[in-house]
C-alpha cells in the first residue's frame, strides 16, 4: 500500500466565511527564555538550567497552545519559603523577577490548562550565581619558650567567601604567588565548608621578617557569568594584635520609663584598629536608637527595650572582643490581695477574736527595690502586738507583705490600703483597697465580706434574636465588693465576638452588636477573683438562640435556553433557624407566578417553564420565607448566546496586498453554540486604537454552527503599522449574544518582497507555515531525543540533517490508521515576487525551492511539491515528485519556479536568482529537511546558517557545521556564488 503526501499551498486567504471543523485543543507548554541568561544547558527529559547571575533580571516566557486560551500560573518549588512572585507575573506568560536573589533560585513550573485534558506542565531550573567579598581572619599562636631566648610564633590566615558555583582561592604575599612547597615556611591546606561557606587556610610557621608583608586572599568562580574575581589584603606585622575594649558604664543599669539611656565602649587594644558594634537580646537593636562610634543612645526607653546589649569589637584578628551590660527599666504592675482564712472558699464566719489575715503581693522591676507601707482609714498604720506587719512571706510568693490581725475586734472595722513603692522613685504607687464591714450572724459572730452570687435574669434564658440585631446576656451579680463578671463561650473552644477568650462585665451584662448565626450557643458568666480575692468561682450559663433567614443555592444562575425548549430551576435550603420554612414564592420581575407551603420532606423547590417563549425570559426569583426572613434564589432566563472565543492557536495571520495597508485574518469558535437558538449572524465592530468611532458590520451564518466549528473572517483595508481592536458579538432571535474583543497587531511579514527565506522548526510557529485543513491527516513537529523508541523502535532517523537529537522536524505518521490514498499538506506562507524592474524587462524571476528529505522504507508513497499563486488554482503537476526507498540518509533536492504574482509552495528554502533560472550550489549545511523515514514518517528540519564572508568584491560561502536550535534568516540574493 503506498501513501501519497503531498506538500502544497492551498489555504487561501481571501475567502471570507471558510468554517472547519474541530479546532478544540489541550494546552501545551514550553518555556523559553530572555533577559540575561548566563547558559542554558540540556538536563534529562529535555529540561533546562537556566544560569543567572545575582541582580540580574529574569525573564521566563510560557509558550502555550491549545483552544480556548489555556489560563497560565507559575510556581515555584526550592529555594525560599519568603519567595513571593510580583503579582502581575504569577497568571502571567512572562514571569519577570527583577534583581534576582540567591534565595530565589530553584526550579519554575508553568501550568497551563483550558479545560480540555490534563494541565500541561514544564519547569526549567534557575541556578543563580554569585561571589561574595572574601573575608581573611588571623589567628596567632606562641609556643613555649626555647631556652628562654625566643618564643615559636605561628599565624594561620583563614579566607572565606560565599559563591555559586564554589569558589576557587589563590594567596598571595606581595606580587608573590604562594603555592604549597615554594616556601619552608608557608603551608596551605586543602580547602573545607564551613557555616560561612568554603574555607582556605593559610599557615606561617616560626614567622621570619619576610613574612611580614602584605597577603592578598583572591577568590574565583572562573569568571562565569562574568563574575569578576573579588580580592582582599590583609597587612601582617609584628604588632599585629587581637581586640580589646572596655564598657564606661555600670552593670546593671537601673533606669525609669523615659529616660535616655547612653552607653560608651572604648578600644584598649587591637591591630589593626577594631571595628565597634552593637547587638541586643532582642535580635536588633530599637528602632530608635543612635549608634555614633562606641556610643549607643536609647532615648526615652520603655520596658520592652530592656535587656542585655554587647559591644562587640573585630579586627579579623583573633575571636571578636565582647562586653556586655544588662539595662533594667523599673515597673509596677497591678497586684493582689486575699485573706486567710477564707470565707468564701472555706465557707464559714470568721469568729471574733480569731486570726486575720490580709495579704497584699505586686509584681516590680527590680524586685529588690519594692517596698511596702500600710494604711487604716487614710492613716499610717504600724507594726503592734495585735498588728502584725511582714515584708515577705517564705511560704508566698516574692513581692508580698502580710498584715496579721490577731484577736479581731469590732474596731477593726474600716478599709485597709497597701501601699507598694520602688526605692528609686520615679514610678508612681499602687495601692490596693480592702473594706472589712460587719454584720452580726449570728450575735458574738460577724461576716466583713458577703459572698457574691449569680443568677440569670427571669426570661433571660434562652435569648431569642435576629441575625443583625444587638442583644444583651444579663446575669445578676451580688456580693461585696462586687466582683468582676468574665464571659466565654461554654459549648466550645471559640473566641468571643470582641476576638478573645474572654470578655469582662462590670455590671454582669454582656452586650453584642450585629449579632451573627454563628454565635449562637451557651454563653457562661463567672465571678472573677478582681481586688485579689481567692475565692470559688460562681457561675452561671445563657443560651443565646439567633435566628436567621433561610441559605439557599444558587444564589445567582444564568440560564441560556432557546424558544421552545424547557426550564428546569431549582432553589435548595442549605441551613436555616428556624428549619422549619413557612412559605416559598416564584416571581418573574415583581409579577407572583407561584407559591405555597415548603414540604418538609425536601430542602427545594421546583419551578418548570414547559416551553419557553419570548414572555418568558427575564429574572425568576424564588423566596424562601421563615420566621426571620427570607433567603432568595435568583435565575436569569435569557436566549443570549454564549461569547465566540477567539482561536488562539492561530500564526499571527497577517498578509498584505498594497504597500501601505494590510489585512488580517480572523479566526474564531463559537463557545456552547448548541445552548440557545441558531447563531444567524455575528456583529462585527472595529476602530483604531486610541479612537472612539467603531465601524460594524454583520457576517451573515448559513446553517447550525457546531462546537469546535472554525469560522473566518478577512480584515481588510487595515492601515500599517496601526493597532485595531475588535470585537465580534453573535446575533440569535434574542438579539445580541456576549461579546469577545482581541487586538489586531501589526507585525512586517518575515519576507515581504522575497530574497531569501530560510525556516526552521525550532519555534512553535514554524515560520508561518500552517496545516491545510481539507487534507486527511497532519504534519507533527518532532526530534529524534523526544521520539518514543518503546513504541516506535524502528521509526525516524537517528538524528537531523546535522546528525544531532535535539533538533526538531516535521514528520508524518504513515501507520495505522493511515491507508493508501491519505494526503498530508504543510503549506507555506504567501511570499511576494520582486518588484517590476524599471527598464521594462519582462522576464519574471526565478527562485529556487529547496529542501532535503529523508525517505527510507519498502513501502514509502510519494512526496510532491506544489507551487500555488495568489488568485489561481494549484498547478495540476508538482513542480517536483519522488517516490519509493531512497535509503537510511538525508538528500538534498532542489526545482527551480517562475512565479508571477504572490505564490505559495511547500515548506522548504526559497531562493531567487535573477541573472540565471537555476538552483545555486548551496553549501550541504544550509538546508530546510523534509524526511521520509522507513515507511512510517515524513519529517523536516533546519540547518546552520552559512557564514558570509567577503573579500573585495567577490562574495563567497563559508559552510560551518555548527548547530542552532533555531535559524532563520533573510539575504540578498546570489550570496552563495562568486
Amino acid at each position: 500500500m503506498d501513501l501519497i503526501i503531498c506538500v502544497v499551498g492551498l489555504l487561501a486567504l481571501i475567502v471570507e466565511g471558510i468554517r472547519c471543523q474541530g479546532v478544540y485543543a489541550p494546552p501545551t507548554v514550553r518555556i523559553i527564555h530572555s533577559g540575561h541568561a548566563c547558559n542554558v544547558e540540556e538536563e534529562r527529559h529535555t529540561e533546562r538550567v537556566y544560569t543567572i547571575r545575582e541582580g540580574e533580571t529574569l525573564e521566563l516566557t510560557c509558550l502555550v497552545t491549545g483552544h480556548p486560551r489555556p489560563q497560565i500560573r507559575w510556581t515555584k518549588t526550592a529555594g525560599s519559603v519568603s519567595d513571593r512572585f510580583q503579582d502581575s507575573s504569577v497568571f502571567n506568560e512572562t514571569l519577570h523577577i527583577a534583581k534576582i536573589l540567591r534565595t530565589q533560585g530553584g526550579r519554575y513550573y508553568c501550568k497551563a490548562e483550558n479545560g480540555l485534558g490534563s494541565p500541561a506542565i514544564k519547569s526549567i531550573r534557575v541556578d543563580v550565581y554569585y561571589l561574595d567579598d572574601p573575608v581573611v581572619t588571623v589567628h596567632q599562636s606562641i609556643g613555649e619558650a626555647k631556652e628562654q631566648f625566643y618564643y615559636e610564633r605561628t599565624v594561620f590566615l583563614r579566607c572565606v567567601a560565599n559563591s555559586n558555583p564554589p569558589v576557587r582561592y589563590s594567596w598571595h604575599r606581595g606580587r608573590e604567588i604562594l603555592t604549597q612547597g615554594s616556601d619552608k615556611g608557608v603551608e596551605i591546606y586543602e580547602p573545607f565548608f564551613t557555616q560561612q561557606g568554603e574555607t582556605k587556610i593559610l599557615k606561617l610557621k616560626n614567622l621570619r621578617p619576610q613574612d611580614y608583608a602584605n597577603y592578598s586572599c583572591i577568590a574565583s568562580v572562573r569568571n562565569v557569568c562574568g563574575i569578576p574575581d573579588r580580592s582582599v589584603i590583609f597587612r601582617l606585622t609584628n604588632k599585629t594584635a587581637s581586640p580589646s575594649i572596655k564598657l564606661l558604664v555600670e552593670d546593671p543599669i537601673v533606669v525609669n520609663p523615659g529616660q535616655t539611656v547612653s552607653l560608651v565602649c572604648i578600644t584598649t587594644g587591637g591591630e589593626p584598629p577594631p571595628l565597634l558594634t552593637w547587638v541586643s537580646t532582642n535580635d536588633s537593636l530599637p528602632q530608635r536608637s543612635v549608634v555614633k562610634g562606641g556610643t549607643l543612645t536609647l532615648p526615652a526607653i520603655t520596658s520592652d527595650e530592656a535587656g542585655v546589649y554587647s559591644c562587640v569589637a573585630s579586627n579579623n584578628v583573633g575571636n571578636p572582643a565582647k562586653k556586655s551590660t544588662t539595662i533594667v527599666v523599673r515597673a509596677l504592675k497591678k497586684g493582689r490581695f486575699w485573706i486567710t482564712p477564707d470565707p468564701y472558699h472555706n465557707d464559714d464566719n470568721i469568729q471574733i477574736g480569731r486570726e486575720v489575715k490580709i495579704s497584699c503581693q505586686v509584681e516590680a522591676t527590680p524586685p529588690e527595690e519594692l517596698t511596702f507601707s500600710w494604711l487604716k482609714n487614710g492613716r499610717a498604720l504600724r507594726s503592734s502586738e495585735r498588728m502584725v506587719i511582714t515584708q515577705t512571706d517564705p511560704d508566698i510568693s516574692p513581692g508580698t507583705t502580710n498584715l496579721d490581725i490577731i484577736d479581731l475586734k469590732f474596731t477593726d472595722f474600716g478599709t485597709y490600703t497597701c501601699v507598694a513603692a520602688l526605692k528609686g522613685g520615679g514610678i508612681p504607687e499602687i495601692s490596693i483597697d480592702v473594706n472589712i464591714s460587719s454584720t452580726t450572724v449570728p450575735p458574738l459572730f460577724f461576716s466583713f465580706l458577703v459572698p457574691p452570687s449569680l443568677t440569670v435574669p427571669r426570661g433571660k434564658s434562652p435569648l431569642v434574636a435576629r441575625e443583625g440585631d444587638t442583644v444583651e446576656l444579663e446575669c445578676l451579680v451580688s456580693g461585696k465588693p462586687k466582683p468582676i463578671i468574665l464571659w466565654s463561650r461554654s459549648d466550645k473552644e471559640v473566641p468571643m465576638p470582641d476576638g478573645n477568650m474572654q470578655m469582662e462585665s462590670y455590671d454582669g451584662v454582656l452586650r453584642i452588636v450585629n449579632v451573627s448565626r454563628e454565635m449562637t450557643g451557651s454563653y457562661r458568666c463567672q465571678t472573677s477573683q478582681y481586688n485579689g480575692f481567692n475565692v470559688k468561682p460562681r457561675e452561671a450559663v445563657v443560651e443565646l438562640i439567633v435566628q436567621y433567614p433561610p441559605t439557599v443555592e444558587p444564589v445567582y444562575m444564568e440560564k441560556r435556553q432557546g424558544l421552545g425548549r424547557p426550564v428546569v430551576m431549582t432553589c435548595k435550603v442549605l441551613r436555616a433557624h428556624p428549619s422549619r420554612v413557612l412559605r416559598f414564592e416564584w416571581l418573574l420581575s415583581n409579577r407572583l407566578l407561584h407559591a405555597g407551603a415548603f414540604d418538609a420532606q425536601r430542602d427545594e423547590t421546583e419551578y418548570t417553564i414547559r416551553s419557553l417563549n419570548r414572555d418568558g425570559w427575564g429574572e425568576y426569583t424564588c423566596n424562601v420565607i421563615n420566621e426571620a426572613g427570607a433567603g432568595k434564589c435568583t435565575f436569569q432566563v435569557t436566549g443570549k448566546a454564549y461569547p465566540p472565543e477567539f482561536y488562539y492557536d492561530t500564526y499571527n495571520p497577517l498578509w498584505q496586498n498594497r504597500p501601505r495597508v494590510y489585512g488580517f485574518k480572523l479566526q474564531w469558535t463559537q463557545m456552547n453554540p448548541g445552548a440557545v437558538d441558531r447563531i444567524v449572524a455575528y456583529r462585527l465592530g472595529i476602530r483604531q486604537m486610541g479612537l472612539q468611532r467603531w465601524w460594524e458590520q454583520e457576517i451573515p451564518v448559513d446553517g447550525q454552527i457546531n462546537k469546535g466549528e472554525l469560522m473566518t473572517h478577512n480584515l481588510t483595508e487595515l492601515i500599517k503599522p496601526e493597532s485595531y481592536e475588535v470585537r465580534l458579538t453573535p446575533i440569535t432571535r434574542f438579539g445580541e449574544g456576549d461579546s469577545t474583543i482581541r487586538i489586531v497587531t501589526y507585525s512586517a511579514p518575515i519576507n515581504p518582497h522575497l530574497r531569501e527565506f530560510h525556516c526552521s522548526f525550532e519555534e512553535e510557529p514554524i515560520c508561518m507555515f500552517t496545516q491545510d485543513k481539507n487534507d486527511d491527516f497532519d504534519w507533527t513537529r518532532h526530534s529524534a531525543a523526544t521520539r518514543d523508541t518503546k513504541y516506535t523502535p524502528n521509526t525516524g532517523p537517528s538524528g537531523d540533517r546535522s546528525g544531532s537529537k535535539q533538533g526538531f522536524y516535521m514528520y508524518i505518521e504513515t501507520s495505522r490508521p493511515r491507508k493508501e490514498g491519505d494526503q498530508a499538506r504543510l503549506v507555506s506562507p504567501f511570499f511576494n515576487v520582486a518588484p517590476k524592474n524599471p527598464y521594462g524587462i519582462t522576464n519574471p524571476p526565478a527562485y529556487c525551492f529547496g529542501f532535503f528529505y529523508h525517505m527510507y522504507g519498502k513501502h514509502i508513497g510519494t512526496l510532491n511539491a506544489f507551487l500555488k499563486q495568489k488568485g489561481q488554482s494549484a498547478s495540476e503537476a508538482p513542480v517536483w515528485s519522488l517516490s519509493g526507498n531512497q535509503g537510511n540518509h538525508w538528500k538534498q533536492a532542489k526545482v527551480s519556479v517562475h512565479p508571477t504574482s504572490s505564490f505559495q509552495v511547500g515548506p522548504t528554502r526559497l531562493h531567487q536568482s535573477s541573472a540565471r533560472p537555476r538552483c545555486p550550489d548551496w553549501p550541504p549545511s544550509s538546508a530546510l529537511s523534509v524526511l521520509v523515514s522507513i515507511g512510517c514518517r515524513i519529517l523536516m528540519h533546519r540547518f546552520t546558517s552559512p557564514d558570509i564572508k567577503q573579500k573585495g568584491v567577490h562574495r563567497r560561502c563559508w559552510a560551518r557545521r555548527e548547530q542552532y536550535h533555531s535559524w532563520l534568516a533573510i539575504r540578498r540574493p546570489n550570496v552563495c556564488e562568486e
